[in-house]
């Protein structure tokens, strides 16, 4: 870039001034996490989130805050050494990630203690640890209350002859347990959550098992592996068709279930397309049950939504 003088006797020189730059090593940490390639931090939900370093100088002050009492919060002392060893893990962290990436969130935590430990803080540093361990426990609780916590209203489904029974949301959460078995980033309450949301007294006993699948479709686009578990969903409503075209008791109906019935399934299942005259009757003379045997029924769990 030129800039041009002018003299008082009219004149002009043009020197040249060399632009400004900022450098990576002046940059703040809010500047370099937010900038392409930057850090981000993945949650304990799953969910990711730009780095922020401002949290870890919150929660180091608050450690102090328990340690020296609420006089910590005026301390220039206590404002300058949380400030000074802020920017030190940061420093370590980009350091450690200099093309950006992802962080968990607890060897966030870890890195905190460490450099609480480093700098001689150590009552500072076991608040710390105490405040992790209180958050986790809080945390185990409420998951417990949350699974073992019964609907507020009671929704009675109607079956197909007719009669009315209440929601077995167990069975529910026990038929998505199974979908979302093995399945990375896919979680049970996503799905029951919704579904549940869904549903009303007087329900079909159909259209509950096609909301389990509806519920787990719409969530396809935010992780892919919802696709296995939405077919896996599915072949629970073919299930209870396959069975109930037998006759067979279809209230046992769940993957691990019905991997103990295939056998017997697939004799019955020949008898009675045989009997229909849809199957040829020479094919009851073979072993039913051997062949039944050999069948493989975690090989259900490869198909996709798509594939179904």
């Amino acid at each position: 870039m030129a800039t041009e003088i002018t003299h008082s006797n009219g004149g002009a020189d043009s020197i040249a001034v060399p632009p400004s730059k900022t450098t990576a090593a002046d940059a703040t940490p809010e500047i370099r996490a937010n900038a392409p390639g930057g850090l981000r931090v993945i949650r304990r939900n799953g969910k990711v989130t730009n780095f922020d370093a401002n949290k870890i100088a919150v929660a180091m002050t608050k450690a102090f805050l328990a340690v020296e009492g609420g006089s910590a919060a005026a301390s220039r002392r206590v404002h300058d050494l949380v400030q000074a060893l802020t920017e030190q893990l940061c420093e370590a962290l980009f350091r450690r990630n200099p093309a950006g990436g992802t962080i968990h969130i607890e060897e966030i935590q870890d890195q905190v203690e460490l450099a609480l430990m480093r700098s001689g803080e150590h009552k500072v540093a076991r608040a710390y640890v105490l405040y992790r361990e209180e958050q986790k426990r809080k945390r185990s609780e409420e998951a417990a209350k949350k699974q073992t916590a019964k609907p507020e209203h009671l929704v009675n489904i109607v079956r197909a002859d007719g009669s009315t029974q209440p929601l077995d949301v167990e069975r529910l959460r026990r038929l998505v347990g199974e979908a979302c078995s093995g399945l990375e980033a896919v979680t049970v309450d996503s799905i029951l959550d919704d579904t549940c949301r869904n549903l009303f007294d007087g329900v079909k006993e159909r259209d509950v098992s096609q909301a389990l699948v509806m519920s787990a479709r719409t969530l396809i686009e935010k992780e892919p592996n919802y696709s296995h578990a939405a077919a896996r969903l599915l072949m629970d409503m073919l299930r209870r068709e396959a069975l109930g075209f037998l006759a067979m008791d279809t209230s046992v109906a769940t993957q691990a279930e019905m991997g103990e019935r295939y056998s017997e399934y697939f004799a019955n299942y020949i008898k009675r397309g045989a009997d229909l005259e849809l199957l040829d009757k020479r094919l009851t003379q073979y072993d039913l049950p051997r062949l039944g045997a050999a069948l493989k029924p975690e090989r259900d769990l490869q198909f996709t939504y798509l594939g179904l």
